[in-house]
């Protein structure tokens, strides 16, 4: 009986470690905005956990922590070096991996991770430049670079077909080379635009930053209309439209279109919104809502009020009649009157 339980210990101590890394990762999935000391602490206790799970909880844990937004960088890498099997879904759908992380990843694993990286929704320039430049820094195989040596004991016939076989591989990997070259290109097409890529995008100037920061901290609400409707382009309706909003989430949209700095953007709905200064997570409501908004987003969002706006400040004009459009009987030929026909045919005669 003895010898029954002692063998039933392992797989007893490791199911429990399963259940216990599923737990922590739970626990972590449940934190929207972790601080730096929870991300230090989940690191902490994920990798160890992790490294006594059997293949099954890692599985399963990297699928769930695929799909998190927040991510210490120690265990996105950590991850990102698991074998393939267990790393794939991570690789290839999370947003928490910097692209410092998938280089590296990259540069320390084989083709199959750079595969999973290749597969991602979107890749930015930077980790597109050094795929290209891994890839062809890659050393060519043995069989395609060394010379196929011919023993005068081999007959000719075997080595005519190790030459033909060497130079199918060849072919091949320069295919491969190819296709995945042109796949990496295809995927540059739909990028997502960098966030301090501001190329075409409606930007504040350094004067109106300036502006907004100073009316907002002495809460000029006026004055910091005025300065709103002027960076946007728009009527003051607008500007102030926005400014209504007392949950901060349409000037906070607004301001990131614009291109204001996080901090800047922070301070300016803490004091025009007294309540977002109150602290949640370590962090300001303020904090929180910005955090929270996706730039592209903020920017269609804008400008689909300024087109509103655009056609709703043009019905407010009068409708006074173009000067054109003015009638000018100076220019106007009339028929004159019938009697005046009748003399006039009469002294033709």
């Amino acid at each position: 009986m003895r010898d029954r339980f002692r063998d039933l210990e392992g797989p007893l101590a490791v199911r429990k470690k399963d259940v216990v890394l599923m737990a922590t990762v739970s626990s972590f999935e449940n934190l929207s905005h972790p601080t730096r000391s929870e991300l230090r602490q989940f690191a902490e206790l994920f990798m160890p956990l992790f490294q006594a799970s059997s293949d099954e909880a890692k599985r399963q844990a990297v699928a769930a922590l695929s799909q998190c937004k927040n991510m210490p960088a120690a265990v996105a890498l950590f991850i990102g070096n698991q074998p393939i099997e267990i790393a794939a879904p991570f690789l290839a759908a999370s947003k928490a991996i910097a692209d410092d992380t998938l280089i590296t990843i990259a540069r320390m694993q084989g083709a199959t991770h750079v595969k999973a990286i290749v597969s991602r929704d979107s890749l930015s320039p930077k980790v597109i430049d050094a795929l290209v430049a891994l890839r062809q820094s890659q050393p060519r195989s043995p069989a395609a670079s060394a010379p196929i040596m011919e023993s005068p004991a081999v007959p000719l016939s075997p080595a005519a077909a190790e030459t033909n076989e060497a130079d199918a591989l060849e072919e091949q990997r320069v295919a491969n080379e190819e296709a995945l070259r042109e796949r990496i290109l295809g995927l540059a097409g739909h990028l997502g635009r960098a966030d301090e890529d501001r190329l075409g995008l409606r930007t504040l100037t350094d004067i109106q930053e300036a502006l907004l920061v100073r009316f907002a901290r002495s809460r000029e609400a006026t004055h910091f209309a005025t300065a709103l409707a002027d960076a946007l382009s728009a009527s003051r309706w607008l500007a102030e439209r926005i400014m209504l909003d007392l949950s901060g989430q349409q000037l906070a949209t607004t301001l990131t279109s614009l291109g204001m700095s996080f901090l800047d953007a922070v301070f300016v709905l803490e004091r025009l919104y007294p309540h977002l200064a109150e602290q949640q997570h370590n962090v300001t409501r303020g904090w929180m809502v910005l955090d929270a908004l996706d730039p592209e987003e903020c920017h269609e969002r804008v400008e689909a009020w300024r087109r509103a706006d655009r056609y709703t400040y043009r019905h407010d004009v009068p409708n006074v009649p173009a000067p054109q459009e003015t009638p000018n009987h100076r220019f106007i030929r009339q028929a004159p009157p019938q009697r005046d026909m009748r003399v006039m045919g009469r002294r033709s005669r």
